[in-house]
């Protein structure tokens, strides 16, 4: 990798390294010089990376949700999933700088999951031996903002879904979903329902349909738990 690569790939990244080798090495996959340099190519890198990002994702979540757990391990493990990162490398156009051997190239090395996947662990990983932790949490926060966007999103579960389960954790009964009103046309009906748990919690939510209207008040009285600063029923 010749200097004005090397100075694209940095300026792709956002990050500029003191040991440009450590870059060098985190583009080597090891097929390059028909892996006879085993020394020399990404595995390590990659090894180190998975774990860096295991933690700055981790931190992420921590800070920016009120979510228990389980709701977390799952983002986090689609997160940190290699197709995440070969999703991450793509954008970043790190194919165009992966050191391979002839025959993977031709197969189309730059493209696949595996290699991207890696060579972005493997950057992460760079970049913190080059920086420390503060560097590569500055490059996970402006590449990883997308990917954490869509995972939240995805893993979101509905609101009765989740009270439904934050009930059962409390030790109460299943939440109890009532019609308090329905007015409008046929065609046109409006509802309003009230949700129960225990004795003690009560939502109302409304909508065009029943089911929207029950998914509006298991919505607010989760709300209502954030906002007494309860974490659980």
């Amino acid at each position: 990798m010749n200097p004005k690569q090397i100075q694209r790939l940095e300026a792709r990244l956002g990050y500029e390294f003191t040991d440009k080798d450590l870059l060098v090495r985190s583009m080597t996959h090891g097929s390059y010089g028909d892996g006879q340099r085993r020394m020399h190519d990404n595995e390590r890198l990659e090894f180190l990376g998975d774990r860096v990002l295991g933690l700055l994702t981790a931190e992420k979540l921590f800070r920016s949700s009120q979510d228990a757990e389980g709701p977390l391990a799952r983002r986090l493990n689609s997160l940190v999933k290699k197709e995440t990162c070969a999703d991450v490398a793509r954008h970043l156009g790190l194919g165009e700088f992966l050191l391979l051997s002839k025959s993977e190239n031709r197969n189309g090395g730059r493209d696949k999951t595996s290699i991207l996947g890696d060579a972005c662990e493997a950057v992460i990983a760079a970049i913190y031996l080059d920086g420390g932790l503060k560097a590569a949490r500055a490059y996970f926060n402006t590449h990883w903002q997308k990917p954490l966007s869509r995972t939240i999103r995805a893993t979101a579960k509905d609101p009765k879904t989740e009270l439904q389960e934050r009930a059962a954790t409390a030790g109460f009964s299943n939440p109890v979903y009532t019609v308090q009103d329905r007015t409008g046309p046929d065609h046109r009906p409006h509802f309003v329902v009230e949700v129960k748990v225990g004795d003690k919690w009560v939502g109302t939510g409304e909508g065009r349909t029943k089911k929207d209207a029950q998914s509006h008040a298991a919505r607010n009285l989760l709300r209502e738990f954030q906002t007494v600063g309860k974490t659980e029923l």
